[in-house]
């Protein structure tokens, strides 16, 4: 009987020994730190106007130094700014070159938020704030501006019931008095989805 009791005492001794097993913090899949320095452009819309693309940016700047350290990061304005800036039509290739030599960076982000038309839950045309579903697309990419090739890119969407939206013809206006308040929780979900390149992990 005494034998019995010293064996099932070893035996939980390892599993609680297993359970505590320490974890191993991983380094990001991504390291940032590697460019010193990198471009930010205000990220674009499509199908929509509003704020919700600059709400977007800085969220993303803002969890980028969250993640990681090391690096810089250039506010370049929005699209408009950096096209006339280089004197280019689209951002392309010379583009990014132009904006690595100007900046001293090796890299640049830049980014899409893409919206599909709302499903009010009454009628926009009467009341143009109302509360509805909207879905949207972000598409960040990371731009060597060097080669304008592009380094790293990543997709995240969420459909929401979000206040603080309109509609101008068939076009969505997201407007609000206080964005991040009305469509910050939207955001958050998106960037967050994004972002898991750049941070550490523990496994």
């Amino acid at each position: 009987m005494k034998s019995r009791i010293v064996v099932s005492a070893l035996v939980l001794a390892v599993v609680a020994g297993g359970g505590c097993a320490s974890r191993v913090l991983v380094p990001p899949r991504f390291d940032l730190s590697t460019y010193y320095r990198v471009g930010l452009i205000e990220f674009t819309m499509e199908n929509a106007r509003g704020d919700l693309n600059q709400l977007a940016t800085e969220y993303f700047a803002r969890e980028l130094f969250a993640s990681q350290s090391g690096f810089e990061v250039q506010e370049l304005g929005d699209m408009d700014d950096v096209l006339a800036e280089t004197g280019s039509e689209r951002f392309d290739r010379r583009t990014a070159q132009a904006l690595g030599e100007e900046y001293e960076m090796p890299a640049v982000f830049v980014g899409e938020l893409e919206a599909t038309p709302v499903r009010p839950r009454a009628q926009i045309s009467r009341f143009p704030s109302l509360e509805a579903t909207v879905s949207v697309e972000l598409t960040v990419r990371l731009i060597s501006t060097e080669s304008g090739a592009t380094i790293w890119s990543n997709t995240a969407d969420a459909t929401q019931s979000v206040g603080g939206l309109g509609l101008v013809g068939r076009e969505i206006v997201f407007s609000a008095e206080d964005p991040e308040e009305t469509y910050g929780d939207l955001v958050e979900f998106l960037i967050d989805e994004l972002m898991a390149d750049f941070r550490p992990s523990y496994r």
